[in-house]
C-alpha cells in the first residue's frame, strides 16, 4: 500500500507562489490515481486536482490557470504547483493515492501541510 507523505507548505503573501510536493513509499505511483485535496477552518474537505495514472488532470474552477498538478516517477513524487495565491487558498492541503477504479475517499491519504495566504 503506498503511503503519501506531503511536504512544501508555509506562509506566503497573496500573489505569491508555493510548491507543494507529495512523495509516496510503498509502491510506485504509477499505478495510481493522485490528488489533492484542501481543508479550510470550519469548511468541508475540497477536491482540488486529481492527476490519473494514464496522463489526465482536472482542477476545481477555483484553482484553474493557476495551480498545476505534476509527477515524477523516478522520485515517486507528485508535486502541485500554486502560482497567484490568494487568501481563500488558506487551508491544509492533503495529498491522496487511489486504485485505478476507486474513488478518492478509499485512498490513501497523507498528514496534510499547511498553506497560509497573507493578505
Amino acid at each position: 500500500q503506498v503511503q503519501p507523505v506531503e511536504s512544501g507548505g508555509g506562509l506566503v503573501q497573496a500573489g505569491g507562489s508555493l510548491r507543494l510536493s507529495c512523495a509516496a513509499s510503498g509502491r510506485t505511483l504509477r499505478i495510481y490515481n493522485m490528488g489533492w485535496f484542501r481543508q479550510a477552518p470550519g469548511k468541508e474537505r475540497e477536491f482540488v486536482t486529481g492527476s490519473t495514472w494514464n496522463g489526465g488532470s482536472t482542477y476545481a474552477d477555483s484553482v484553474k490557470g493557476r495551480f498545476t498538478i505534476s509527477r515524477s516517477n523516478v522520485k515517486n513524487t507528485v508535486y502541485l504547483q500554486m502560482n497567484r495565491l490568494k487568501p481563500e487558498d488558506t487551508a491544509v492541503y492533503y495529498c491522496v493515492a487511489t486504485a485505478i477504479g476507486n474513488n478518492w475517499y478509499s485512498g490513501s491519504w497523507g498528514q496534510g501541510t499547511q498553506v497560509t495566504v497573507s493578505s
